[in-house]
């Protein structure tokens, strides 16, 4: 492999090809991690050991992409994160740049619209090579401790990959790390619950909005009964800024 290609590979957290920050980050954070926190793990076997899946779970805190591949371990897990977080310039850059690929973050623009295809194709990716991908189908973190309606993105790599789906009950990242946080507690103890696959095949083709659809809510009903949480009954959005934008959402429309 050439130079830049070694460095993109370590840029993309390419899974096929991990950098030394991924190898040294499984090998010494997670050990770490679990010895500070003493996470709680349940249902750590129905993870398939090899192959692409989809782990979904609710979304707390900052710190949930983190817990879940450390739960998983020892199979390797992959996240999407804004790739801001590998563009610093200096020290505090480069920390930043390799914390998150020790953690197995994988750079991606986030957004709606065409980031929002670019982040699935990514992801795609990730699942062709055979590997596990985590995502949030909420889409940003509860501010309230509800769980609110999945993003129908989740439904469309599945359908369209055949991975199965391993959903997951996060319980305390919140207190662990709340919105807003700097610093996490050393206090707080996680629980992490994995529920048996799901095969979302038999909902339909992905090209299907209604077999999306429906995927995505069986895989939201398996979170809430692993979870827990107060069903909000809505999408976890931002309050629209003005009148075309509540009209926008008022109009039915899949978010990805």
């Amino acid at each position: 492999m050439t130079d830049d290609a070694q460095a993109q590979a370590e840029l993309d957290g390419d899974p096929l090809r991990p950098s030394w920050a991924y190898t040294t980050g499984r090998l010494v954070l997670s050990p770490l991690a679990r010895a500070i926190y003493r996470p709680h793990v349940e249902g750590r076997e129905n993870i398939p050991t090899e192959g692409a899946v989809i782990l979904a779970s609710n979304h707390l805190s900052f710190i949930d992409s983190i817990a879940i591949p450390i739960a998983a371990a020892p199979r390797a897990v992959h996240f999407l994160a804004k790739s801001d977080y590998f563009t610093g310039t200096g020290v505090k850059g480069w920390l930043s740049r390799t914390f998150f690929t020790a953690v197995g973050a994988i750079a991606v623009e986030r957004g709606a619209g065409q980031a929002a295809l670019d982040a699935l194709d990514r992801q795609k990716q990730i699942l062709a090579a055979g590997a596990a991908v985590a995502l949030h189908p909420e889409g940003t973190r509860s501010r309230d401790g509800r769980l609110y309606r999945g993003r129908t993105g989740i439904a469309y790599l599945a359908l369209e990959t055949g991975a199965p789906v391993v959903p997951i009950g996060l319980i305390g990242t919140d207190r662990v790390m709340p919105v807003g946080a700097k610093i996490p507690s050393f206090r707080e103890r996680v629980t992490v619950r994995f529920g048996k696959p799901l095969d979302l095949t038999g909902h339909g083709p992905a090209s299907s909005g209604k077999a999306r659809r429906t995927a995505t809510d069986e895989i939201m009903a398996a979170i809430h009964a692993l979870s827990g949480q107060e069903l909000a009954g809505v999408y976890n959005e931002v309050p629209a800024h003005n009148t075309l934008e509540k009209i926008k959402r008022a109009l039915p429309h899949e978010r990805l």
